[in-house]
């Protein structure tokens, strides 16, 4: 169950030509590939491509009718192996998954792609999510690229260049034999916009056809001699072609004046982000016209030499807009420049921050410093001095608060990390390890478990040289969606072969939720074009794990905390793995919510659990919040003029999954808080008994008053 169905904008994937088609960038992408005759899609979810994945799965119908292969792969390597079939067959392919770190699960397979070279044109599709967007680590995938020798398309961030890129992408890789990437960013992937459609082309040569009639050539095969030929193929042959493919079709473009002392390369992901810093200055206008000549690198690899120097023909500076860092095209442009001999001054890297997202302040400040030192007379005048501050956007670092991330409300995770918490305050802290996914957001407070991430699916396996004993042992914690992706075999499968003696600890929320709660093979929803319902706990067993426990309830803290206990104090020798399984609250909420919404408007009775804290029962020591965390559970003040402290209190946008009230118990605390059932369509004995119920406490509160002293002077 993804986060958003994409049923109803899949019908517009049928548009054909003389049509119109409006919406986000992942949609149009998808567009774009019917329309080049893809001849299979796969990929892994992952920001900021999900929704990708999430629009073809909707559309396996019309993939189907076109004949299109499509698979929602268990790795981004799994992904990328699939772009074999373009190796010997002319059969268009494309992948799909987030970068740099899908980059670097695939990339034993895209090397290998890339030396035997394809036959049919292969694309792997990148979101690039760095930058304050980003959920991972600050890197580029161009490095991957120059080191494997794969082109990289960078195209401007509107639907007519990016659906135009994959048409350029499937052709540039035909004509020179080499695999394709193109990036696209967060703000490609969910900006709005249109383009004129095409009718789709179901692919010449289907998979179905390739494999009725096999191909295969040993000169492909990546091994001695032949990979000695395929490096030479590469340089001599690809490269070149590559080339001509580029220049031939104008895949860069170029905006502005022909002539001019100054010019602006600029990487075609952050065009609209120039334009609009230029248009600040009064440099250009919304439209794109510009007073400052713009080389726009839409293929961001391999620079064309000869592109560039005519570009650069006439101008005395030229300011390189490169986001990230190292500067690889930066360095490769300053080459350029000193081997032929160019007296040309290079801004870049100085001008603009070596690392950081390139955001409209950093951008508008960039090009500024450039312009006061080659051409301050085409600034405005308020700027054209040496230490003139450049325009300010508002600072709102005030007023918008800062947000960390962290579990959403009622999430099942938290009660596994307060059950940890606890432990660790009987038994002693231990060394514990964190996984990619929502759980690692347990390393933060109020919890503070798991100082370390190193890839998805590898919690368990970054623990490793913690396990020669010791006086505690070794915790780590994997997902659900990590044991399925890489964990099963690098984790688990390291710990049995190893006779390892720590605990793992696999968070089992029924999906792969921090992707947005797609399904995987354990997830207890029917798919119909997947197979879900399979058992982690037979999974375990099947590779040789003995000891495991399975828990179905994590929100009960005393329980979970006791097969902790229960895992850490055993004599038991060997790898020992507790299976914490609750369904993730916001996929339970997607499901249940229309649901309870339309028993309600059909008049059935319908309970909802809420939970509240007692003002008079509180003490405030906020001990509930230090083991919660969660963000319905807050503070109140009291009008009370004896109690200055703020108590504890649950806001409206509690869920009701009861994680307060089972640490409050397990930890022992305050019976402060109380649960009440808010019932909707009550028969008419509740309604009466509530009535009746409702006066007598009323009379009980008004007795209660009346004999309590007053001392503002009232009666």
């Amino acid at each position: 169950m993804a986060e958003r169905s994409f049923k109803a904008e899949v019908e517009h994937l049928r548009k054909g030509t003389g049509d119109v088609f409006t919406g986000e960038g992942i949609l149009a992408l998808t567009k774009a590939l019917l329309e080049n005759g893809v001849g299979y899609v796969g990929g892994y979810q992952g920001a900021p491509i999900s929704h990708l994945m999430d629009v073809l799965a909707d559309a396996q119908g019309l993939l189907g009718e076109l004949g299109v292969r499509f698979e929602a792969n268990a790795s981004e390597s799994a992904a990328a192996a699939m772009l074999a079939a373009s190796v010997h067959y002319p059969i268009r392919g494309a992948v799909t998954f987030k970068g740099p770190v899908g980059v670097n699960v695939a990339s034993d397979a895209i090397a290998n792609l890339s030396s035997s070279g394809v036959t049919g044109g292969a694309l792997i599709i990148v979101g690039e999510d760095y930058g304050e967007g980003s959920s991972i680590m600050q890197e580029r995938s161009h490095g991957f690229a120059m080191k494997s020798q794969f082109w990289l398309l960078d195209p401007r961030p509107n639907l007519p260049s990016m659906t135009k890129a994959v048409k350029d992408g499937f052709e540039l890789s035909e004509a020179s034999n080499t695999p394709v990437m193109l990036m696209v960013r967060i703000r490609s992937c969910h900006v709005t916009g249109s383009f004129e459609t095409r009718d789709n082309v179901p692919p010449p040569l289907t998979v179905r056809d390739a494999v009725a009639n096999p191909q295969s050539d040993f000169n492909r095969v990546v091994l001695p001699p032949m990979s000695y030929l395929h490096e030479q193929d590469k340089v001599k042959n690809r490269w070149p072609a590559a080339e001509k493919f580029i220049t031939d079709n104008k895949l860069n473009e170029v905006f502005g004046p022909e002539k001019s002392p100054i010019g602006i390369v600029v990487q075609g992901g952050l065009y609209n982000g120039l334009i609009r810093a230029l248009q600040r200055l009064g440099l250009a206008d919304v439209f794109g016209q510009t007073e400052i000549p713009i080389y726009v690198l839409n293929v961001t690899y391999p620079l064309v030499k000869t592109e560039f120097d005519a570009f650069c023909e006439g101008k005395d500076h030229v300011l390189i807009v490169e986001e990230g860092q190292p500067d690889h095209i930066e360095q490769q442009l300053g080459s350029f420049l000193f081997k032929s001999g160019r007296k040309i001054k290079l801004y870049g890297k100085g001008v603009l921050p070596m690392a950081g997202e390139y955001t409209g302040q950093v951008m508008l400040d960039g090009v500024t410093g450039f312009l006061k030192s080659a051409a301050p007379d085409m600034l405005p005048g308020k700027v054209r001095a040496p230490n003139a501050p450049a325009p300010d956007i508002p600072d709102l670092s005030k007023t918008v608060p800062i947000r960390p991330p962290g579990f959403c409300t009622g999430c099942p995770e938290r009660p596994i990390f307060a059950a940890m918490k606890l432990t660790e305050q009987e038994l002693g802290k231990h060394q514990i390890t964190g996984d990619i996914g929502c759980h690692l957001f347990g390393s933060l407070p109020p919890f503070e478990i798991g100082g370390s991430t190193m890839g998805y699916g590898l919690g368990p396996a970054s623990n490793a040289a913690f396990d020669g004993g010791g006086e505690r042992r070794a915790i780590s914690i994997l997902g659900d969606g990590g044991f399925w992706h890489n964990g099963l075999s690098s984790s688990i499968g390291n710990m049995v072969f190893n006779k390892s003696d720590s605990v793992a600890v696999i968070i089992d929320n029924y999906y792969s939720a921090a992707t947005g709660g797609q399904d995987v093979l354990s997830s207890r929803a029917h798919n119909a074009t997947k197979s879900t319902n399979n058992p982690i706990s037979a999974a375990l067993k099947g590779v040789g794990v003995e000891w495991i426990r399975q828990i179905d309830h994590t929100y009960d803290v005393g329980h979970v905390r006791a097969v902790l206990r229960e895992a850490l104090t055993t004599d038991y020798k060997g790898p020992k793995v507790i299976v914490a399984s609750s369904e993730c609250m916001l996929n339970k909420q997607r499901r249940e919510k229309p649901v309870r919404t339309k028993a309600i408007k059909d008049g059935r009775r319908v309970d909802i659990p809420r939970f509240g804290v007692d003002s008079d029962v509180c003490t405030g020591d906020h001990a509930c919040i230090r083991l919660s965390g969660c963000p319905s559970l807050s503070l109140k003040r009291l009008d009370d003029p004896l109690r200055d402290d703020p108590v504890a209190h649950i806001d409206q946008t509690c869920v009701g999954c009861g994680n307060c009230g089972e640490v409050a118990d397990a930890a022992v605390l305050c019976p402060s808080f109380y649960r009440v059932d808010l019932v909707h369509n009550p028969g008419r004995f509740e309604t009466w008994h509530a009535r009746q119920r409702s006066r007598i406490i009323g009379w009980l509160q008004t007795r209660r008053d009346g004999r309590r002293l007053r001392l503002d002077g009232a009666a």
